[in-house]
């Protein structure tokens, strides 16, 4: 167990580095989301060769709905930073283990839990403070908060067809090749009819999406992916709200993005809810 908490910890704080990674590249928003899984499917697929072959499977409507709603969650999350601040968009990002459970309950008729319903009217009120924050700063900002639910929603849908596939047997290293790959594919097209740049201008440019690819996409992940496997599933779901906090800290020491007391107030209220909603949907 003391190896892979400190992988979970560094995973998350891989993936906390995206957002910044993003607010600082030379390309659009919908680009660096393509960049970001078509710079790391070619890292992917050598190391799949490379592992040790499973039994399962494919399934590829469930493969196909995971590539979606992934393409879904980084295009909508990488505009919503583009209008909000970073802390905002990342911790409406998280919302998505609440709609999880709100699906299971909506599709699967799984009664959630008195204390997974008091997480979730937690998170909302925090969720009010967070909107409220952004109507101080700017008008787009509450544009840039709705895409963050939004994204939410689609990573509630990527988490869904992933553990569908976990449980068939799909390995976690197949499920990122594959699903990266097709992101990638549906994000291309779509990058192309949004008109945004997409060539980065340097080799600091190309430098930056790589850092985007690897260190967030592939180290993160990978490292969470590792952890989960060795680490009770209620204590890994919270210790992943780790990655809210550092995309917060790296905005603010990096960007110079501010963190006003109503703020930090709203964030805690949401990290509190998405905690007790994970306790009580455990």
């Amino acid at each position: 167990m003391r190896p892979a908490l400190p992988a979970l910890l560094l995973g998350a704080t891989c993936i906390a580095l995206s957002p910044i990674f993003v607010r600082v590249s030379d390309v659009g928003p919908t680009a660096s989301a393509f960049w970001r899984v078509a710079l790391a499917a070619p890292l992917l697929w050598p190391l799949l060769a490379l592992s040790p072959k499973g039994a399962a499977r494919p399934d590829w409507r469930l493969l196909l709905a995971a590539g979606f709603a992934f393409a879904g969650d980084l295009g909508f999350w990488h505009w919503s930073i583009q209008f909000t601040s970073v802390a905002n968009s990342t911790l409406l990002a998280n919302l998505a283990s609440l709609f999880v459970t709100l699906a299971a309950w909506i599709f699967w008729r799984q009664r959630p839990s008195p204390l997974f319903l008091a997480g979730l009217a937690a998170a909302l009120a925090g969720v009010a403070l967070l909107v409220h924050t952004s109507l101080s700063f700017a008008a787009s900002a509450l544009l840039g908060d709705a895409l963050g639910v939004v994204t939410a929603v689609f990573y509630a849908g990527y988490i869904l067809a992933v553990k569908e596939l976990r449980d068939r047997g799909a390995g976690t290293l197949y499920v990122m090749a594959v699903t990266t790959t097709l992101t990638a594919v549906l994000l291309f097209p779509v990058a192309l009819a949004s008109g945004e740049s997409l060539l980065p201008q340097s080799a600091l440019g190309w430098a930056k999406l790589i850092g985007l690819a690897w260190i967030s996409h592939c180290a993160g992940q990978g490292l969470i992916a590792y952890s989960l496997a060795h680490l009770p599933a209620a204590f890994s779901s919270v210790s992943l709200l780790f990655q809210p906090v550092m995309a917060a800290l790296f905005a603010w020491i990096l960007l110079a993005e501010p963190l006003v007391p109503l703020q930090i107030a709203g964030g805690l209220i949401v990290l509190a809810g998405i905690y007790l909603a994970r306790r009580g949907s455990a």
